[in-house]
């Protein structure tokens, strides 16, 4: 059974579903889920958990992202990409340029998004964009994300292209629709590429028909424990680690990590799952189990 976790480069035109269901094939019809959808009409890292390692998933939601998009500005569509309907048209700056890079430094940090109804967010158990293929649009809360960076590439004619660097629940073709509302225009994306996903560097990524072509053993997964490097390492000594391994809260040896989740390891390096530090009632370090996973073999980090 193969368990890790592969970066895969999300081609134009595939949905993230149908990606993740082509990987599933090429290892075997192994479990598997992806981290964070990509619009079919995004390309970039998609990352992919494959067997133990779909127990990482969910926190592989919460890193940072980062993006590269082009918008052209004077157009609107229903769906803020290439996919939908001219709805509005607008004027352009006629110094296109000048007018974002004055605008740009009020998209730095917290700023207030309304989702878009072309979104997987859901009312009343419906995706958005299930509304919205019916022509239905209703309300939705702003939400507050962060822009860590924001930087103008280049401008030729009405296009433009950005990267940008985001909280988890950013909305890039939203952003896109904000910029160009700032600068007295409207615009939509031409172009949008995932780069990174936090905690992973943009290097690594596999092609599917690299995967497809070459099969499961071409290609370099990245072990599970890989999502949790931001945590604390614990290793425990083989008596706890087998308590722990039996759902039982364990003692902390050594100096006792801050309280909260931690990467637990037994003595010859197998990675054993997630737990949580704390204090006993005896004002003790103990940890206990959250997220155990079955025996990956040694895996020292």
């Amino acid at each position: 059974m193969v368990h890790g976790i592969l970066l895969l480069d999300k081609p134009l035109g595939l949905s993230s579903s149908a990606a993740v269901q082509r990987v599933r094939r090429a290892f075997g019809r192994i479990k598997a889920g992806h981290t964070g959808s990509l619009d079919p009409l995004a390309t970039g890292m998609l990352p992919i958990c494959l067997g133990e390692a779909t127990k990482v998933a969910g926190y592989l939601l919460e890193g940072d992202k980062e993006y590269g998009f082009t918008a052209r500005f004077g157009a609107r569509r229903t769906t803020g990409d290439l996919e939908g309907e001219v709805v509005e048209e607008c004027a352009v700056p006629a110094d296109l340029a000048a007018a974002l890079a004055a605008a740009l430094p009020g998209f730095h940090g917290p700023v207030s998004q309304v989702p878009p109804m072309y979104s997987a967010l859901k009312r009343d158990g419906q995706p958005l964009y299930k509304l919205a293929r019916l022509g239905l649009e209703v309300e939705r809360e702003p939400r507050s994300v962060v822009i860590h960076a924001l930087q103008l590439h280049s401008v030729s004619g009405n296009e433009a292209s950005f990267s940008v660097r985001c909280s988890k629940g950013t909305y890039v073709r939203t952003l896109a629709e904000d910029l160009a509302r700032a600068v007295g225009s409207c615009a939509h994306l031409t172009a949008l590429r995932r780069t990174t996903v936090a905690p992973f560097p943009g290097s690594g990524m596999v092609t599917l028909a690299a995967l497809e072509a070459g099969g499961p053993d071409e290609v370099s997964l990245l072990a599970p424990d890989a999502a949790l490097a931001h945590l604390a390492a614990v290793e425990l000594d083989p008596e706890r680690a087998a308590r722990l391994r039996m759902g039982q809260t364990v003692g902390c040896p050594g100096t006792a990590p801050a309280p909260g989740l931690v990467r637990v390891y037994a003595p010859d390096g197998r990675f054993l799952g997630i737990g949580e530090a704390g204090i006993s009632d005896a004002a003790r370090p103990i940890l206990k189990p959250v997220r155990l996973f079955n025996d990956l073999g040694s895996n020292p980090t």
